[in-house]
């Protein structure tokens, strides 16, 4: 496809959730810019051609009815949105996807989308993923999959399936990433100012995510420094000190309002600062385990093994990213071409 543009059709609907479209378009115009080589010709289409409302309000236009695209499509993408249910039942819709994806090199969903892409028949014994609030529906109405609630996205053959609403611009970064490679992905991410290209297989949940948050403020705060502060001394003395409570009314209370103990909270935070230690830094694991707060490489090898059933050197090998994080400057306004002299400086 060197020198080509790769046709990208984003299938949208009434009701659709407008980051699964607006994120992914994003990720490809910026590529394009960049790329030296080709890049991507985004299209938005719709049962017919013309405005499409999407869930919050804002009007789209689809600039062509799904069923009049006949010619060859790179990637079908299909988004998702809180309608996604009632358009299950509609054959012209989802036998336009089925159509389409037939001839696409790729098919693939942002967060419920998936339960029209299993509607259609297109995760028929292949695993997927969606939005974890969505994963049991799409487990009971079509038992054909094999749902995994937790990864940010999965590729099973042709067809990538995405979790909730953001994690559509992680899809859309490593389908660039295998278009043009990681370094052209790690500049688009750079260029939106979002996370670094995270990988697929990470979990779409972080302790943040899985606590609660207090309703006090002080415990708000000290769950934030807990977060930013894993080397700290986190035991409980210290904690209850720093929230002004005894050590017995500090437990309960931290426990009663964030649904973990401070003991597991700290563990489960230390574990995330390591996870993300070891797929975005080379640093050896004496250094990772030191930073994240678990003091030794053992204690760091028995947590991995206790949250994810894996070492800490297993995960850096599937998961690290394979480029150095650092952004490149080429301008966004422009593409990409090679310059004579550094253009600007890498931050």
């Amino acid at each position: 496809m060197e020198g080509m543009q790769r046709h990208v059709v984003i299938v949208a609907f009434e009701g659709f959730q407008l980051l699964d479209l607006a994120g992914p378009a994003d990720v490809f115009s910026t590529a394009s810019l960049l790329v030296r080589d080709g890049g991507y010709r985004v299209e938005v289409a719709a049962v017919r051609e013309g405005p499409v409302a999407a869930g919050n309000g804002i009007t789209v236009t689809a600039a062509r009815a799904l069923g009049e695209i006949e010619g060859p499509v790179d990637t079908l993408l299909v988004v998702g949105g809180l309608s996604v249910p009632e358009h299950l039942a509609d054959r012209e819709l989802v036998g336009a996807i089925a159509r389409l994806a037939a001839g696409a090199r790729r098919v693939t969903s942002v967060c419920n989308g998936a339960l029209l892409l299993a509607e259609a028949g297109l995760l028929n014994g292949r695993r997927a993923t969606t939005h974890w609030l969505t994963a049991g529906d799409l487990a009971a109405r079509y038992p054909e999959v094999e749902v995994d609630a937790d990864p940010i996205y999965i590729e099973d053959g042709k067809v990538w399936t995405s979790a909730g609403v953001s994690s559509g611009v992680d899809l859309a970064l490593a389908l660039v990433a295998r278009d043009h490679g990681h370094a052209l992905a790690r500049n688009v991410a750079c260029g939106l100012v979002v996370y670094l290209h995270r990988p697929g297989g990470q979990s779409q949940f972080s302790t943040p995510m899985q606590a609660m948050t207090p309703r006090s403020e002080p415990l708000r705060e000290l769950q934030a420094y807990i977060d930013l502060n894993p080397a700290a001394d986190l035991s409980v003395p210290a904690l209850a000190r720093r929230a002004g409570m005894s050590e017995r009314h500090f437990s309960r209370v931290f426990t009663e309002q964030t649904g973990l103990s401070p003991g597991r909270y700290v563990e489960r935070s230390r574990a995330d600062t390591a996870r993300r230690l070891l797929e975005v830094t080379g640093h050896p694991l004496d250094r990772v385990a030191r930073e994240s707060g678990f003091g030794t490489p053992e204690t760091l090898y028995r947590v991995f093994r206790r949250h994810w059933r894996i070492s800490p050197g297993d995960h850096r090998r599937r998961f690290q990213s394979k480029e150095n994080p650092r952004c490149a400057s080429p301008s966004l306004s422009t593409p990409a071409s090679p310059p004579s002299t550094p253009s600007g400086r890498t931050r």
